[in-house]
Parts: structure tokens; C-alpha cells; sequence
């Protein structure tokens, strides 16, 4: 679960009582834990409540139930909290969209203090306001669809229904802008007049997996890549019946659910589209990682190039580079950027977009960062500055070692999870850095996704 449990009482007696697993309960949601679900109390016992929100009388059923927290299921609504207010989507994945959006930026800037001071116990820093998202609907470049089958036996293109990893909810993202619905409607039709048959995830057989759609918000390019597993498909009839800047069709073995890995072949058009960002042209891959949320992309890595403080002569250290996103921006102020990341194709994009836009200053190392950071200090000099952008999981211990060995005067760390920027920053403080600031970005409006940029300075 994506929320930390609140600490057990010193004097087991004085806990409160438990209630049982399939009780029903009546209860008030009181706020938010990261990662969205309601935390209520029943008797003093905390309960998280998916779908819940502050300020809901609910009536719900214990599902689990541990010693010092449980976890309930929605059964009703008895009393909405006064802020709800009517949904715009009808698909999975935009549970917050019954919030105003300003109620939603002032939850996601509270959840990154209250995981900053209560997880990492760090203080004396300066939390900078939020900045809002430009579009609060339709600002998605990149959508992941999974086909289904319907309880009439037609083929479905949707979302996951919640709580479950077999029934899909067929449907276009509200998340996603027009030309993505179209993309998908023309590639649901022709999966429906070959007659094909989606992936059964129970049995574990089928044809048709995900459709991946990507968009250049600033280009117009579009990518659309059909995942499926081993089988025939009529290539030709594909590329005349869907338009698309790069086609590509993706076979994999793996039982799983799954969009990446597998053997991917270019149907029609170019293997990679171009998105404009920062006043650069970068040149993405089917699988390579770039923002989903382009122009707040832009204000993300603004903040990033603000906090790095440049002047011209640094050398920069880019690590979980990607395809050269933030390292390619900051080289323009920078003495030299070097950037470093484990996926190969990824560093073949960085090479190329580097390429593409004429920076000199910035070279690109495919490699572990636990493993490469070292002879990366060895090769290139200590840094100056090093910017960090890690999955949702963080950075590892391991890495954070090999982060305070390479001794740099300023880190900046773009996180999208604050509950693990919160440990490392700790680790960090440990080490003699100070966490100076730290200004959240809604990349994700009508989700509980939140990004942030920490500004951590090593002292004298």
C-alpha cells in the first residue's frame, strides 16, 4: 500500500480495539494518506478506505487487519463531504477528480511536507507553493490501454476495473486528448473486423494485450505500438487502416500483463516520433521514458535548472537520465554534463538528441548507477552538481553511498514520490547535506501523483 501505518502504542493494552475482518463499520474519512485512500477511525483504529475522501460518513467493510492499522472496502457513502463535487471521467484512475483542483493542490503540497517532517524527520527547509498543472483534463501525451472482452463477448478497449487484474472497463481517458481517443477508436475497429481476440488473463491465452498510444503535443506526431502475444497479424490492413507518425507492433511471451520488453517491429512510418521541450528537439523511442505531462515537463525541469543554480562553468552529473531530458537542458549553462542510465536505448536516444541539437558539452554512459557512478567519477571529475530523477522507489542505499562518495556541492533530487524522497533526503542530512527547498509540481490533476524538486546543498 502506498501509505505508511501509524506508529503501535507504547503499552499494548492502551490500543484500540480492533474490529473484525468482514465487519461492517460506520466511519468518517478525516484525510488522505499518500497514495489516495481515505484514513478514517472506528473506536480510535485506523482504517484505510479506497475512494473515500475528507469529510465522507461512510459505511464500509474491514478487508484486513493488522495490529496497528486495517484497510476497508467502500460499501456507501452515507453523507458526501461538502467539497465533492460531480466526476467528468467515467474510466478508473482519476479518483480525485471529486475534488476541486485547488482542494487537491493544497492535499498533495500538505502530503509532501507531512512526508518530508514525519518520514525523513527533517526540518528547516523551505516548502515553496505549489505549481499548478496548466491543463487539469486532456494533458497526457502517453496512454496505456489493455483490451478485454466484454460480458457479451465483444472485444473492449480499456482500464483495469478497480481491485481487479481480469475485467477491463471499456472506454476512452479524458486524460488523454482527442487525437489519442481517435488513435484508439481507429485501432479498436480494426481489431474487431480481423476478428481478433484479446489476451484471457485467467487462462492465460489470447491474442491481444495493450495498446500503447504516445502523442508530440508540440510536433502533432503521433506512436501507436499494439502489444500482443506470439501470433499472425495482417500488417499491411493494420497500417491502412490506422494513421500514425511510427506503427509498431510489439510480441511477447511473458504470462504477466506487461508493455515492455518482447520483440517489436516497425509497421509503418518512423521508429521514433519528435517532441519539442525547453526549446529542444528530442527524439523518443517506443519504450524509452519521457514525462507524460509535456508542458508541465517544461516547468518541472525549470525548477530543476533554477535550483542548479548555474553559472556556466559546473560540471553536472545527470543520473536516470532517460533519453536526456533534464541533462540536455542544463547543459546549455553548464561547463559539461555527464549523464547516466541503465537502459541501453535510452542512452541511444540522449546520443541522438544530443546529436540533434547540437550540444557539444553533454556526453551519455549506458550503466548501473550503483555499479558505474564510481568509474564515472574516476573518468569524468567529481561534480559540481548532480541531478537526480529515480523511479517511484528512490534511490536505493546502496546508490545514495556512491552519491555522497562523489562528494558534489549541490543535489538535485526530481522526485515523484515524496515518501521515498523523504528517507534518502534523510540519509543525505546524515551525511552533511541540508535539504534548503522544495517546490511540488502537479504533473498528474485528478490523481494522487505528486512531483516534486528538492534542493539539498552540502555544507562547509
Amino acid at each position: 500500500m502506498d501509505q505508511t501505518a501509524p506508529a503501535p502504542d507504547v503499552d499494548p493494552s492502551a490500543r484500540p480495539p480492533r474490529p473484525e475482518r468482514g465487519q461492517e463499520v460506520e466511519v468518517t474519512v478525516d484525510r488522505l494518506a499518500y497514495g489516495g485512500n481515505g484514513v478514517a477511525r472506528h473506536d480510535g483504529y485506523v482504517l484505510f478506505v479506497p475512494g473515500t475522501f475528507p469529510g465522507d460518513r461512510i459505511r464500509a467493510q474491514v478487508t484486513k487487519r493488522k495490529r496497528a492499522y486495517g484497510e476497508a472496502r467502500l460499501l456507501e457513502v452515507l453523507t458526501p463531504s461538502a467539497d465533492r463535487i460531480a466526476p467528468v471521467a467515467h474510466h478508473p484512475g482519476v479518483a480525485w477528480q471529486v475534488l476541486p483542483y485547488e482542494k487537491q493542490l493544497a492535499i498533495k503540497a500538505e502530503q509532501v511536507h507531512d512526508a518530508l517532517t514525519r518520514i525523513g524527520h527533517l526540518e528547516g527547509f523551505v516548502q515553496e507553493p505549489i505549481v499548478g498543472a496548466e491543463e487539469q483534463w486532456g494533458y497526457r501525451n502517453k496512454l496505456e490501454y489493455s483490451f478485454g472482452t466484454s460480458g457479451s463477448g465483444s472485444l473492449v478497449c480499456g482500464f483495469h476495473a478497480p481491485g481487479s487484474w481480469e475485467d477491463i472497463v471499456d472506454g476512452v481517458s479524458e486524460l488523454g486528448s482527442d487525437r489519442l481517443a481517435r488513435a484508439r477508436e481507429e485501432v479498436l475497429a480494426f481489431c474487431r473486423a480481423q476478428g481478433l481476440e484479446a489476451y484471457d488473463r485467467r487462462a492465460q491465452a489470447g491474442f491481444l494485450r495493450n495498446l500503447v498510444l504516445r502523442e508530440a503535443r508540440r510536433t502533432g506526431e503521433t506512436q501507436i505500438r499494439l502489444v500482443t502475444s506470439r501470433g499472425e497479424l495482417d500488417t499491411v490492413a493494420f497500417s491502412q487502416a490506422v494513421e500514425a507518425t511510427s506503427l509498431v507492433w510489439t510480441q511477447i511471451d511473458q504470462v504477466g500483463e506487461t508493455t515492455t520488453g518482447g520483440y517489436s517491429e516497425l509497421v509503418a512510418g518512423r521508429e521514433t516520433i519528435t517532441e519539442e521541450l525547453g526549446g529542444l528537439e528530442f527524439s523518443i523511442s517506443p519504450e524509452a521514458f519521457f514525462q507524460t505531462n509535456t508542458e508541465m515537463a517544461e516547468q518541472l525541469y525549470a525548477v530543476a535548472h533554477e535550483y542548479a543554480g548555474l553559472q556556466g562553468w559546473e560540471r553536472v552529473y545527470d543520473l536516470f537520465c532517460g533519453i536526456g531530458t533534464i541533462g540536455l537542458t542544463l547543459a546549455r549553462r553548464a561547463g559539461e554534463v555527464w549523464g547516466l542510465e541503465i537502459v541501453e536505448p535510452a542512452i541511444a536516444d540522449a546520443i541522438a538528441n544530443a546529436r540533434r541539437n547540437e550540444v557539444e558539452n553533454a556526453r551519455f554512459f549506458a550503466g548501473d548507477v550503483r555499479l558505474a557512478l564510481r568509474e564515472l567519477v574516476e573518468t569524468a571529475g567529481r561534480p559540481d552538481v548532480l541531478v537526480v530523477d529515480p523511479p517511484r522507489a528512490g534511490l536505493s542505499q546502496k546508490v545514495v553511498r556512491r552519491v555522497i562518495e562523489a562528494g558534489p556541492k549541490r543535489i538535485v533530487y526530481v522526485s515523484c514520490n515524496p515518501t521515498t524522497l523523504a528517507p534518502n533526503a534523510a540519509q543525505l542530512a546524515e551525511a552533511g547535506y541540508a535539504l534548503k527547498q522544495v517546490r511540488p509540481v502537479d504533473m498528474f490533476p485528478q490523481t494522487p501523483h505528486i512531483e516534486c524538486v528538492a534542493l539539498l546543498e552540502r555544507g562547509p
